[in-house]
């Protein structure tokens, strides 16, 4: 098994009185695709938002593993948005959102720039002055951009609006935007939503190349079992804002918990 990227450890969420995530804990192996599944109101959302720094876990730790060892940022990762989700970005989580947020009135390529402000190091006096390392982080940032477009099938669409691409195209233009911050681990919200059955397949596709060809982690949250059972080779299952089942798609697939709570129906009865 390789070295784990994510660890959830022990994450409980609450609002008010109200507990969306209970004792959560799971891994995410390095170079892997996990998905987070779960029945509607499961927590999911709530577990991505505490690892993307929405929201800030009222208790356990997210731990964040460096390229050289392991390295604890889970004061960064669980930063509220308010204070924190830029930490995050930097400390090499990129997320989607199962509603596209794209900066719509900009084109293509130039969602591409925008999401990589945070990776430069130039300051203002720098882009006055246009200087020389100015110019080379520019050329570095469209350089990336267009590979990235290539690597989704998005050249064509360079410099049209962001607003004028088919719905599937703008799901592989968010997930190329989220790539070019180099991420160590892309958080994916149901990118299958609103997508036909074409467009799924072409997505899993994507998701795919993006583990197997680029060495990307993946933890993606999906109501698409096909997909999940396409792409996955981890399983995280809740219920309830509780873990119910953790392995492999066959396991998960033949554990009478997760086929209990899918159908609404006890244990008991799903193996009587």
């Amino acid at each position: 098994m390789s070295e784990p990227i994510l660890d959830v450890q022990n994450v409980t969420m609450r609002f008010g009185g109200i507990i969306a995530n209970r004792n959560v804990s799971f891994r995410v192996e390095r170079g892997s695709i996990t998905a987070l599944i779960g029945p509607n109101g499961a927590g999911k959302t709530t577990m991505f938002n505490c690892i993307t720094g929405f929201y800030r876990a009222s208790e356990g730790r997210i731990v964040l593993n460096g390229t050289n060892g392991a390295e604890d940022v889970g004061e960064l990762v669980t930063k509220p948005i308010s204070g924190g989700s830029h930490l995050v970005t930097r400390a090499g989580i990129a997320r989607t959102f199962q509603n596209i947020r794209l900066f719509k009135e900009m084109s293509v390529v130039e969602n591409l720039l925008v999401a990589q402000h945070l990776a430069t190091r130039n300051n203002l006096l720098s882009g006055v002055f246009f200087t020389r390392g100015f110019r080379r982080a520019e050329r570095e940032a469209v350089d990336r951009a267009y590979y990235w477009l290539e690597q989704m099938s998005l050249v064509e669409d360079a410099n049209r609006l962001a607003a004028e691409l088919p719905y599937g195209r703008q799901r592989r233009l968010e997930i190329a935007r989220a790539m070019c911050t180099a991420p160590r681990l892309i958080c994916l919200d149901e990118p299958a939503a609103g997508l036909n059955p074409s467009e799924t397949r072409d997505l899993s596709e994507v998701i795919q190349r993006l583990c197997n060809e680029h060495g990307q982690t993946v933890l993606v949250i999906e109501h698409d079992m096909s997909l999940v059972m396409r792409i996955s080779n981890h399983i995280v299952v809740l219920d309830h804002g509780e873990v119910i089942s953790d392995g492999t798609p066959a396991h998960v697939a033949n554990d009478p918990a997760v086929v209990a709570a899918y159908l609404g129906v006890s244990e008991e009865e799903v193996q009587a």
